[in-house]
């Protein structure tokens, strides 16, 4: 009884940046949980071969290329969705830019553009998509689920990526707001949080050696790796949370709570 409330068979899922790491990931949980999906990101192949595999788990997938940080093409991927399976059910929005623009740059020295891309493609794409899947499930009447990708550096400040966390911090914040809004509709919205998650196996020897050396930082001294938010994911989108909304859900290896984890920064004090 308990594992039949995490299956999610009959239900049609949404996924953006879903052509790699950790969208590729949660799309390929969800339809092991039974779920059909959407899967969108600005890199068609990508995206193809998400659905492939996602076919070949035995369920129906599509691709949509999408630049979320258009609205209307967010419109229309919902539309998408709509004509291909009748229904969406869970809109999980976790495109977003982890390079952030203008990164490592002196405040001054970021550009109005710089600010504006990140902004977009970490924060207003969820907002985007958030306002059209909400509607389709409230003309249906059947409720459902929005999952929103934050991180850990919007729980804390990041100096060299400052836009990137004050954009993640605000999608912990709408979250919270949808959730307040939208559960009259039975519509639930909940955020992960995810801290330092390795989104492929390391290219080198070098690169496995930069892994390791912020690994060091966190208590589970390993980073995560990009299939654990599956289970997660499956847990918010399916019965198993139907008492749980408005929620951030923190997954990085006790690196907030109990880490010292690394801000590519050194304070200044006098000698």
């Amino acid at each position: 009884m308990v594992l039949e409330r995490f299956r999610l068979d009959g239900k049609v899922a949404v996924v953006t940046g879903a052509g790699r790491g950790l969208g590729q990931q949660m799309a390929l949980a969800l339809a092991e949980a039974g779920a059909d999906v959407v899967c969108a990101s600005r890199t068609g192949a990508q995206i193809e071969a998400t659905a492939e595999a996602i076919r070949a788990l035995g369920r129906r997938a599509i691709a949509v290329p999408t630049d979320v940080r258009d609205s209307k093409r967010c419109d229309a991927l919902v539309q998408a969705c709509l004509d291909e399976f009748g229904a969406i059910d869970i809109m999980l929005s976790n495109a977003g830019i982890g390079d952030a623009r203008g990164a490592g740059r002196e405040l001054w020295d970021v550009s109005d553009e710089d600010w504006r891309d990140t902004i977009e493609v970490n924060l207003s794409s969820a907002f985007y998509c958030a306002r059209t899947a909400s509607r389709a499930m409230i003309d249906r009447g059947k409720g459902g689920v929005i999952i929103n990708v934050a991180s850990g550096t919007g729980l804390r400040g990041d100096p060299p990526r400052f836009a990137y966390a004050t954009a993640k911090a605000a999608v912990i914040a709408l979250t919270k707001s949808l959730a307040a809004m939208l559960q009259r509709h039975d519509i639930r919205a909940n955020c992960i949080i995810p801290g330092f998650v390795a989104q492929r196996p390391p290219k080198d020897e070098e690169e496995a050696a930069l892994i390791g050396s912020r690994a060091r930082y966190f208590p589970v001294q390993r980073l995560g790796e990009a299939w654990e938010l599956g289970p997660l994911a499956v847990y918010l989108a399916s019965d198993a949370s139907s008492y749980v909304t408005g929620q951030g859900f923190i997954i990085d290896g006790g690196g907030l709570s109990g880490g010292v984890a690394p801000v590519g920064f050194a304070p200044e004090v006098e000698g």
